[in-house]
């Protein structure tokens, strides 16, 4: 029993209660929030390093054991998204300190990205299904307030789609659960583990698992990604950042679980079909990417192809590939936020989110150019930046099972993020100097600031590259849990 298992949830729920009563005081709600979120990191690195050293961490909310009540549960692949969503949370929040604007402060910004990181932390957290559902609906509630704050046209009409969609998968996820519970009695993901093995996954089961992987597609943007480039276009950088780098992953982390854990062991009705779906959203992706001369697009994009990526790894099921798609999520929660950040900065200098109206960024500020090259190279899995060892794990693992045209695709894709990526540092930061920038009399000084948090992503996705090793350290116990579920079930069970 970890009573710390709470706090990642308890800790922002508080602080953005607090918040709501300052709606005035502006730098008393930053520092505020700052405070609070720097503790929260706290937390979830003790997490972290407790389960390193003691093994899966459990909580039974009220006492009541499993499957009656409902347990929080920290493995090391919800310890590690817990503690990268709270860094990213933090750099994002320090990023909206120079971008967000004072109106957007007044009208409770602060508090809804609270409520947004109790969501995720708590659908990472939870070991119950309902649970789950619960945490999905704080984040995305928290996300329509978010995606509209501002209220520009673009935003309304992109909000009411963006919601519809949303709405639709969580009516589904509802039923989903209900004959889930119909089927098997139980809503406990570590139960259900044992009831599903020993009732043979097939017939309704696997209709079932169907419509749990739609439910999750739809929120993780895989194959029904539809909504998705013109939703995460919309807001201000800062809040692109948090769903960019957040919410696609929570569903992607959703499908994992669900699909390793409950749903693995008649994979040609299930797995293959992620398969599928992951290699038409790699390759829709890669289109988009390359179609669209709008910054903001072309990142959209790239999410929509790494997200066809991890699920590549889902779809291999073997242990390379699991501990690949766990890799590349870290690193892609990181340098996806990063290059947001980038992306919005670029904006914001150039007063333009169009690639044909940017140039000669890199006269003036170098820093930010070379930031965003890197960016562009950690995405693409070139050595010794984040993502290679992440891919190369992927499609080592994809080959190993048979799985060659989605490794092929795989590795197509990873060049057409690469020409996009390029593309984006050559038109913006070379050539004939224009936009905003170009004038003398800009504040250099809140430049700069706004440049520190991405600098900071650039450090860790670099070290996480470098350090890859000692990395694969905590990703292969991540992965070794979803290669043999029998020790998560026994660790929630066997008490």
């Amino acid at each position: 029993m970890n009573n710390l298992l709470v706090l990642p949830l308890l800790i922002p729920l508080v602080t953005a209660a607090v918040l709501l009563v300052f709606k005035e005081k502006i730098m008393l709600q930053r520092w505020i929030s700052t405070f609070s979120i720097l503790a929260n990191i706290a937390v979830a690195g003790a997490i972290v390093a407790q389960v390193r050293n003691s093994g899966i961490q459990t909580l039974y909310m009220g006492g009541w054991l499993p499957p009656y009540g409902i347990v929080f549960v920290a493995d090391m692949l919800a310890a590690l998204l817990v503690l990268t969503t709270l860094v990213i949370g933090a750099l994002c929040l320090f990023f909206a300190f120079s971008t967000i604007g004072k109106e957007r402060e007044r009208h409770y910004f602060y508090p809804f990205v609270q409520f947004l990181l109790a969501g995720v932390s708590g659908s990472f957290l939870t070991g119950d299904l309902f649970n789950l559902f619960v945490c999905f609906e704080v984040m995305l509630i928290s996300s329509y307030a978010l995606i509209v704050l501002g209220g520009t046209k673009d935003q309304l009409q992109e909000t009411i789609k963006y919601m519809l969609v949303n709405i639709l998968s969580s009516t589904l996820f509802v039923a989903s659960v209900a004959y889930l519970y119909g089927a098997t009695g139980t809503l406990n993901m570590a139960h259900l583990s044992e009831r599903v093995a020993e009732a043979g996954q097939g017939g309704i089961l696997n209709v079932i698992a169907i419509l749990f992987m739609i439910v999750f597609s739809l929120k993780a943007g895989l194959f029904l990604f539809f909504w998705l480039p013109g939703s995460y276009r919309v807001p201000p950088a800062a809040i692109m950042a948090l769903f960019g780098a957040l919410l696609t992953k929570v569903g992607l982390y959703a499908l994992i679980r669900t699909f390793t854990l409950i749903f693995y062991t008649d994979q040609a009705a299930t797995h293959s079909w992620i398969g599928v779906m992951a290699g038409i959203t790699m390759v829709l992706g890669a289109i988009g990417a390359v179609a669209y001369n709008d910054i903001r697009r072309i990142i959209n994009y790239n999410v929509i192809i790494s997200v066809g990526f991890i699920a590549f790894g889902l779809a291999a099921m073997s242990e390379d590939s699991l501990d690949g798609a766990v890799f590349y999520l870290l690193h892609d929660m990181l340098a996806k936020a990063l290059l947001f950040l980038l992306g919005g900065i670029i904006m914001k200098l150039t007063g333009t989110h169009r690639l044909d109206e940017m140039g000669g960024l890199i006269k003036r500020y170098p820093v930010v150019s070379w930031m965003l090259f890197i960016s562009a190279l950690a995405i693409a899995g070139i050595p010794p930046l984040s993502g290679f060892a992440g891919k190369l794990l992927i499609i080592r693992g994809g080959f190993s099972e048979g799985n060659y045209v989605l490794g092929a695709i795989s590795l197509a894709s990873s060049l057409i993020v690469m020409y996009s990526l390029i593309r984006i540092f050559m038109r913006a930061c070379w050539g004939e100097e224009k936009g905003l920038y170009a004038a003398e009399e800009r504040d250099r000084k809140g430049d700069w600031l706004m440049a520190l948090p991405a600098a900071a992503l650039t450090v860790i996705v670099i070290a996480m590259g470098v350090g890859s090793e000692w990395v694969f350290g905590l990703v292969a116990e991540a992965g070794q849990t979803l290669i043999d579920p029998s020790i998560y079930v026994d660790a929630v069970l066997k008490e």
